[in-house]
């Protein structure tokens, strides 16, 4: 074979990337190498992919002090010593982590271990990596020695450009990239997202696992092609290829018996098997055919979660909290709500609050109908949620990002305010989740501060020709510059309200319009999306609730 096979147990191996010939790789541009590795340009060829790969990590901006090769040399003799490589015990960050042997033969199955150690010897700050074993195994097929694939390794985690995001090695963000996935599916795998919450004991459980179906379970010749593109494109690939995984579970399994303590393991089982049902190529079509946040969009995500993190005080690994546990069923009561709904609408909210338990702050049945003490009871917290029943017994919502106290912006003038994080929903009849889109007001936004849009109520409601025709056209709900303190030049409102009236702007063209009484409302919608509206067009409200989200780790 080649220069590059020494550690490849070539029986295993694809036969496609032996026979291709040798072709080479002068192109540097972004876009050019972003296209030729989606087309898999260098896949079909072991030495060009081992080339490539070095020339990648070598341009990966790193610490000016970064371990090479040599320093391998020098300490693995001292770490390793004669045990048997494939006897060493895994430094406690790789997290009992499943070790892939990608076609390796047995001399690259115990290299694995010995750059694990010598890598935990020269980054004492890494606290958490589970993806690290993986990412030995594979580049060590394109490695000429194990020196080699150790400096390859270093340089991925060494990287100090802080626009790009390689492998996670703390529990915090490892934990945050979870999170983010849940939001992420949460968004753009809504069937797949019903069907777990459906089946699963703990849905926050089965989406912790996403990292692990691609460096683990994943076989060879499919994490060589998303790490081809990763290398180019960077951290939000992975995202792509785990909701195009589960896309493709649920397209799969959607409609066979599941038990919700074996949901984990059904989906590892579907990816080491996923030769089966997808080819690598049409797994990556799928991929990228999400439209998908851009990079900078997902780092104020991650950066969101992981702060909902450290204040929570979850910076090291501890036992995860269910989900559906956040809502207890021997202390939650609603005059509007089970149990059973409670927790379905726990499942949609944003994962940084998943973890927090329902606590009722306002019922008309209690506090009576009047706005302003709806307003007092509901200040001060920042979500919340709105339940209401209406006489034909018909029940709906909305889940509010922003504390009420910011209508007092606008002065006496009705104002729109909020984040994209807003959404209405429908429980009864049937169970309908509305998604939110945009109101684009560019010329209103200002730096580092929340535009205001002054409107008359009779002008408030949606209507189609506000909802963009196109999906890219929708910003992030997470930019919002106050909650996070970072600038954003476009702004999304959701909520307003003043001395007369409530209104919420959700989505797919949805509205709530609630009068100053709270005994009446009326909703609002298109039927470009064929749904069906929240409620009846007038309707008469015979309870409404409002709920906050308390935290139980900090009282």
């Amino acid at each position: 074979m080649d220069e590059y096979s020494c550690f490849v147990d070539w029986d295993k191996m694809d036969v496609t990337v032996q026979s291709q010939d040798a072709k080479d790789l002068t192109c540097t541009e972004f876009q050019e190498l972003k296209q030729l590795a989606r087309q898999g340009y260098w896949a079909k060829n072991h030495s060009l992919r081992a080339k490539v790969y070095h020339k990648l990590i070598s341009n990966i901006p790193c610490r000016t002090v970064t371990p090479d090769a040599n320093v391998y040399r020098d300490i693995v003799v001292k770490i390793v010593g004669k045990r048997n490589s494939n006897s060493l015990p895994l430094p406690e960050f790789v997290d009992d982590s499943l070790v892939p042997t990608y076609c390796l033969n047995a001399e690259g199955i115990g290299a694995v271990r010995k750059i694990i150690l010598c890598i935990a010897n020269q980054f004492p700050d890494i606290s958490f990596c589970p993806a690290l074993p993986s990412v030995i195994a594979l580049l060590l097929h394109y490695s000429k020695d194990e020196a080699e694939c150790f400096e390859q390794v270093c340089r991925i985690l060494a990287c100090n450009d802080p626009s790009k995001r390689l492998i996670d090695q703390t529990f915090l963000a490892f934990e945050s990239s979870c999170m983010t996935f849940g939001d992420l599916v949460n968004k753009y795998c809504q069937a797949a997202h019903k069907l777990m919450v459906a089946v699963s004991e703990d849905v926050l459980e089965v989406y912790s696992d996403w990292q692990r179906w691609l460096f683990g379970e994943l076989p060879m010749v499919y994490i060589a092609r998303v790490f081809d593109v990763f290398l180019v494109e960077g951290y939000k690939v992975l995202y792509r290829v785990a909701l195009a995984i589960l896309k493709f579970f649920h397209k799969v399994r959607a409609g066979q018996p599941m038990e919700s303590d074996s949901v984990q393991q059904d989906i590892r089982a579907f990816v080491r098997d996923i030769a089966k049902s997808v080819s690598p190529e049409r797994l990556l079509e799928k991929a990228f055919a999400i439209r998908l946040f851009s990079r900078k969009e997902i780092q104020l995500l991650q950066m969101a979660n992981e702060k909902a993190l450290q204040q929570k005080g979850i910076t090291v690994k501890q036992k995860r909290q269910n989900v559906h546990l956040a809502v207890h069923a021997e202390n939650f009561k609603s005059e509007i709500v089970s149990v059973k709904e409670m927790r379905d609408i726990w499942s949609w909210i944003p994962e940084r609050f998943a973890l927090c338990q329902p606590l009722l702050l306002f019922t008309t049945l209690e506090h009576g109908c009047s706005l302003s003490r709806f307003y007092s009871h509901s200040e001060g917290h920042e979500p919340t949620l709105l339940l209401i029943k209406t006489t034909a017994k018909e029940v709906c919502g909305a889940y509010l990002s922003t504390d009420w106290s910011e209508r007092r912006r606008g002065g006496n003038k009705l104002s729109f305010f909020g984040t994209g994080e807003c959404f209405v929903f429908r429980l009864q009849p049937e169970v309908e989740r509305y998604e939110w889109v945009i109101i684009k007001h560019p010329e209103l936004a200002t730096s580092g501060s929340e535009p205001e849009n002054h409107v008359s109520p009779a002008s408030s409601t949606l209507s189609s020709r506000s909802l963009p025709s196109d999906p890219s056209d929708r910003l992030s709900p997470f930019l919002s510059a106050r909650h996070f303190n970072l600038p954003s030049k476009t702004a999304s409102m959701f909520m307003a309200g003043s001395s007369e009236c409530i209104i919420i702007g959700g989505g797919d063209g949805q509205a709530l319009y609630l009068d100053a009484d709270l005994n009446h409302g009326r909703t609002s919608h298109c039927n470009t999306f064929n749904n069906q509206p929240l409620c009846s067009e007038s309707f008469q409200i015979s309870v409404l609730e409002v709920w906050g989200f308390r935290d139980t780790m900090n009282g």
